[in-house]
Parts: C-alpha cells; sequence; structure tokens
C-alpha cells in the first residue's frame, strides 16, 4: 500500500459520527475518501461551504464550486452556502470538531509550522492559523521526513502558525499523541512493518513510548 493511503485511512479512524470536519490542503483532502462506512460527517470549507460533496466527475466540473484549496467540488442536498466571514466565525467560535492538517514541522510541545518557509513566495497564511485556535482537536498528517531530515523536532525552525496547537501526529511511522499541557509527545502507534528504532532514528522531538505500544 502506498504510505499516503496508509496514513489517510488511518486518520479516517480518527473521525466520529456526525462530526464537523476541517480538511487542510494537500493530503488531508484524501481524508475524505476513506470515511469509515456507517460514519457521516460535514465537511467544512474556510471560504463558505457547510456539506461539502465530493470530487466531481470529469466534464461535470464548475468553476465557481470550489473549496478553500481552489479544488473543484460538488454540492449534495445539504450543502450550505454564507460569506468567508461566517464561515471563520464558526471556526473561531469554536463550532468545528476537528481540523485536518498538513505540516512542514511539528515540535515535541504541539508547535505547528505550515503556512511558510522563509524566501518563498507565499500567496496568504490561508486559514490554519484561526483553525489552530478555534477547533476542538488539531490532528497533523504528513510524512514523517522530508528529504531525509526529520520534521518532529525539539523546536519549529520555521514560522509558527500556532504554539501548542497540535493535539495528534499521524505520519507514514505511526501515531504520536501530543499533551500540550506537559509539553510531551508519545508514541501510540507503529505503521505496520515499522520498528521503534526506525522511528527513533527519524524523529528528532523527544518523545516517550505507549506501554500499550507492542513492539
Amino acid at each position: 500500500m502506498d504510505k499516503r493511503d496508509r496514513i489517510v485511512q488511518r486518520v479516517a479512524r480518527e473521525l466520529r459520527d456526525g462530526d464537523y470536519v476541517n480538511l487542510g490542503i494537500g493530503l488531508p483532502t484524501l481524508v475524505a475518501n476513506h470515511v469509515p462506512p456507517g460514519v457521516d460527517i460535514i465537511l467544512h470549507s474556510e471560504n463558505g461551504l457547510l456539506g461539502v460533496g465530493p470530487y466531481p466527475l470529469a466534464g461535470d466540473e464548475d468553476p465557481d464550486l470550489i473549496n478553500a484549496g481552489k479544488q473543484t467540488v460538488t454540492e449534495l442536498p445539504t450543502t450550505s452556502f454564507f460569506s468567508s466571514a461566517d464561515s471563520f466565525a464558526m471556526i473561531r467560535g469554536g463550532h468545528i470538531d476537528i481540523a485536518l492538517l498538513g505540516a512542514m514541522q511539528v515540535a515535541e510541545n504541539g508547535d505547528l509550522a505550515n503556512w511558510m518557509i522563509p524566501g518563498k513566495m507565499v500567496k496568504g497564511m490561508g486559514g490554519a492559523m484561526d483553525l489552530v485556535a478555534g477547533v476542538k482537536k488539531v490532528v497533523v498528517i504528513m510524512e514523517h521526513t522530508a528529504k531525509d531530515e526529520p520534521k518532529l523536532l525539539h523546536k519549529c525552525k520555521l514560522p509558527l502558525t500556532g504554539a501548542g496547537v497540535v493535539d495528534m501526529v499521524i505520519t507514514d511511522l505511526g501515531v504520536f499523541t501530543i499533551d500540550r499541557k506537559a509539553a510531551k509527545m508519545t508514541l501510540t502507534e507503529l505503521a505496520p512493518g515499522v520498528t521503534v528504532d526506525e522511528v527513533t532514528k527519524k524523529t528528532e522531538a523527544s518523545f516517550k513510548i505507549d506501554p500499550k505500544l507492542k513492539h
């Protein structure tokens, strides 16, 4: 199985029936295709959609119907449309249950860097800064390393999206939970065929190992 598919399948297990979910750009958008049977979630988009439908079939795209990542989507019988201001009021008011976001770096205390690399063109900060401050749970979805360099660090080297905001990190190597109050990271699951030694070698951040973890 492709490691990206493995990540999004594991992430989908965090979704609960009735959850209001915001999907970040990139890898998180794939999660919508792996929602478990019997689980009905409501997708929220910062640009003013609630109840986002699946991607359209080729030839059926409507250029006016897009998500926050400018991807064409479809509407459902229950889809609602509203202003971006109302959309962010939902986020800031704590009405979104979970945000699934990509990341460039995550620190062991839950700091998140996912909006810019200095020196590279940035179109804008996007909605992530509001999301990490307003949603009930932040789950980061990413590949464990970039160009063989760790992305789980003692301290983020890139500009922060939010300080102490990440609750869980799911990578192609395993699953980590973060106790934001204690600023501690714990390895709770290993991906199939992955060892603790491999995770340790590819992780700069300090982490504990869950006693229940079989390894």
